[in-house]
């Protein structure tokens, strides 16, 4: 504990520029006798207690100018990276820069591509929270490892990523929630506010309106990432398309019309599946022909809206055939 207190200490001082103050607490750490752990623990179903074992450390690769954002967004985007490659600036006013930010919309529409993007725009290491090994089975397990693992991230700026958040961050006011959802929920409002503003936190979820009012209010940025018109799909394919060695007849504009309601996910594996058909086609098959058969696939899929569909006939079955 000592250690790791001290480590966020040196790391807060560096972003502070305050090096000399940092450097002394450095000496004095290397000066502490590391005391080995001990043969038994009190907790023996943890794995690991510095944190990062809740964690997954990514390279982001995708860079924000690489995404079709709305306006607000990118600007968002834009404003958020100036804040942090000048927050000398910010400081010597008085100011930090902004660090909690909130995304919600549907699935498949870019929020983990905004995260990564942000760190990628910043050269900063890019952490995923792990649910699996985050949320535990034990009465405070949870929250002993989220302490564990906010404790480990203010060693170092980093973006911080949670998606699915209202895995946590579920409204505490639910009657059919336990206590101990309660309790984390609240220890994560706490940690949330003592971050460091060189640890940026960005949340995603698809169900923004399960979300605890408090952990609104936390977030400084609340950015909304809806699904995309067919005009922006058809921008997504033409990205896509040039990359291509052979180019469609068709115009993504008309691809994107067959599409119809598509998130950039599943544009993007709409694109795939064209390309690994005409790859596996050993040149007698041309890209043409591999856009018309996954053209004429499409509209068998399966989707939650045609799953939504099929319960209501099922259970009027059922209820037939019970009668």
């Amino acid at each position: 504990m000592l250690r790791t207190t001290a480590e966020a200490l040196m790391a807060d001082e560096r972003a502070k520029n305050h090096h000399i103050v940092a450097d002394r607490l450095q000496r004095a750490l290397s000066a502490v006798p590391i005391t080995p752990p001990a043969l038994t623990s009190a907790q023996p179903h943890t794995v690991s207690n510095n944190g990062r074992d809740t964690i997954l450390e990514l390279k982001p690769r995708i860079q924000l100018d690489e995404l079709i954002l709305t306006l607000p967004a990118r600007e968002s985007a834009r404003q958020l990276v100036d804040e942090h490659c000048r927050a000398d600036i910010l400081r010597a006013h008085g100011y930090e820069p902004r660090h909690r930010i909130l995304l919600s919309g549907p699935p498949g529409n870019g929020k983990t591509s905004f995260a990564e993007g942000v760190a990628e725009a910043l050269a900063l290491p890019f952490f995923v929270v792990r649910y699996d090994a985050l949320i535990g089975s034990y009465l405070g397990e949870t929250n002993a490892r989220l302490r564990r693992l906010f404790d480990y991230v203010r060693t170092q700026p980093s973006v911080l990523f949670f998606d699915e958040f209202d895995a946590i961050g579920k409204e505490r006011g639910d009657t059919h929630e336990t206590g101990e959802i309660k309790r984390v929920v609240s220890f994560l409002l706490q940690q949330l506010d003592q971050l460091p503003s060189y640890v940026i936190v960005i949340a995603a979820t698809n169900h923004g309106e399960l979300l605890d009012r408090a952990v609104w209010r936390r977030f400084q940025m609340r950015l909304s990432f809806p699904s995309p018109d067919r005009k922006m799909i058809a921008v997504f394919l033409d990205r896509i398309i040039e990359q291509w060695p052979d180019r469609p007849r068709l115009q993504p504009s008309r691809i994107a019309g067959k599409l119809g309601k598509a998130s950039y996910a599943e544009a993007l594996d709409f694109c795939q599946n064209v390309r690994r058909r005409q790859i596996l086609g050993l040149g007698e098959l041309g890209i043409d022909d591999a856009l018309r058969l996954e053209i004429e696939l499409w509209s068998s899929r399966v989707t939650p809206d045609a799953l939504n569909a099929e319960r209501p006939d099922q259970a009027t079955a059922e209820a037939d055939s019970s009668s």
